[in-house]
């Protein structure tokens, strides 16, 4: 137990300030998040649905990137339906509720894909890349960077 006091402000605003916590069967094969970055750490209740649910998003990508090698990139697969899997190019948000997802199919077709924050439910895959030759396409890392960005300017 903590010898720290608290006031009742300080419990309450903690009781909806973000956290993640993670176990894996075998954390060498998958890392887990185990903070949320400083821009992060705002209470819930100041965020949309969209944009809470974008943020969080966007870190486990991140995350995801962390752990391929060079020759993969981050997809997404869609449950419910047969939309099949995007090689995530972009990723935004409307307030208060849609989220949006740009990239490509499998055989190279632009595709975009607009989703309630209630319907939620992606899963995160790792393809070849599209082109050998170049380096693999990061997206986490510039989604990061443009939420970094934003807490700066405001």
């Amino acid at each position: 137990m903590s010898d720290e006091i608290k006031t009742s402000a300080e419990a309450v605003e903690a009781a909806i300030l973000p956290c993640v916590h993670e176990v894996h069967s075998d954390p060498e094969a998958c890392a887990p998040m185990k903070t949320v970055p400083e821009p992060l750490q705002k209470p819930v209740e100041t965020k949309s649905p969209a944009r809470w649910a974008y943020e969080r998003l966007v870190l486990y990508i991140q995350n995801f990137e962390k752990q391929l090698d060079g020759e993969h990139e981050v997809a997404m697969g869609f449950a419910g339906g047969d939309a099949g899997v995007m090689r995530i190019e972009g990723m935004g948000y409307f307030d208060p509720d849609i989220i949006t997802y740009y990239g490509s199919d499998t055989s190279g077709a632009r595709t975009q894909l607009v989703q309630h924050v209630s319907q939620l439910n992606v899963m995160l895959r790792a393809l070849p890349k599209q082109n050998e030759a170049a380096p693999a396409n990061r997206i986490g890392f510039r989604l990061v960077s443009d939420l970094e960005a934003e807490t700066q300017d405001s």
